[in-house]
């Protein structure tokens, strides 16, 4: 393992909205919540210390949800970090509604994503939130309808910039009539790559890229893989190789690996001290397809 001290801001920078700027390896704080993403997490005091431990490793980007225990991550979020320091921007998200543990279910209606954007500003104890993501479009609710409120929330300055979240490229399109897309946030790793059209999109309009799940990588991590082989070569944790790989993949990739324990927190952003070569990078990205297509 690679012993030098570790910190995020070597994943380089990006610049939300062109000009909200953030180390590009961030911290994911689903986990930090109990089973099922419901309730308080099993070890409160170890979840507390995982966040409080953020800035001290460069991370300045926390991206959350209202539908995150529900509440209790965002709750945990001020515990830890508030007053906030300066520079650090936390995403947040609505949409989503939670009736118990692993159930997931949209709710677009302007009304309710209007008293979601303001429960969020209580609970993280701001007056505007950096970044508010649409969790996911309602299908009940025209589009429209959807896009126009989140208009209307930066309007009213409740939040600064807007995002989506598990879109299509014409989705994109069509918000984007409405707002400035500042970010997307879909499912990406190195064998999940049914957003590789998306997020070439986002690169070409330098749209920030979130890719959720971003450490999977299936089949490749065993034993005597190619990704098992890349990392003992640069002796490292086969997640740490997947962390570098989605980082070099595209400019505008936001990474946002997540855990409630300091541990797995450090080894993630150990991720960003491997430079893959070329080559490599060349070779898992081959992989990585090889795999996925074999899923279709």
């Amino acid at each position: 393992m690679i012993h030098s001290p570790s910190n995020a801001s070597r994943s380089g920078t990006f610049k939300i909205g062109g000009d909200l700027g953030i180390n590009r390896l961030g911290f994911g704080a689903m986990r930090i919540t109990g089973q099922g993403i419901w309730g308080p997490p099993a070890d409160h005091g170890e979840a507390i210390r995982t966040l409080r431990r953020l800035p001290e490793l460069g991370v300045n980007f926390i991206d959350t949800a209202d539908s995150y225990g529900p509440d209790v991550s965002e709750w945990l979020i001020r515990e830890a970090l508030h007053p906030y320091a300066k520079g650090l921007v936390i995403a947040t998200k609505g949409g989503l509604t939670r009736s118990g543990p692993d159930i997931w279910k949209p709710v677009g209606r302007p009304e309710y994503l209007l008293q979601q954007v303001h429960k969020s500003l209580r609970n993280l104890g701001v007056e505007q939130i950096d970044l508010w993501q649409l969790h996911r479009i309602d299908p009940r609710v025209p589009a429209d309808e959807q896009f126009d409120a989140i208009r209307s929330f930066i309007d009213q300055k409740l939040i600064r910039y807007a995002g989506l979240s598990e879109v299509s490229v014409d989705d994109i399109k069509t918000a984007s009539k409405f707002f400035d897309v500042a970010t997307v946030q879909n499912r990406y790793n190195l064998v999940d790559r049914t957003s590789e059209d998306v997020l070439d999109y986002c690169t070409q309009q330098n749209i920030g890229f979130i890719p959720w799940f971003p450490l999977a990588a299936g089949d490749l991590a065993k034993p005597g893989s190619i990704l098992d082989i890349m990392a003992r070569k640069y002796e490292a944790h086969p997640g740490q190789i997947a962390l570098a790989w989605i980082l070099k993949r595209s400019p505008v990739m936001l990474p946002i690996p997540g855990t409630s324990k300091v541990a797995h927190l450090e080894q993630n952003i150990a991720a960003t001290d491997i430079a893959l070569s070329d080559e490599d990078f060349a070779a898992l990205d081959a992989e990585g397809r090889k795999a996925f297509q074999s899923t279709r």
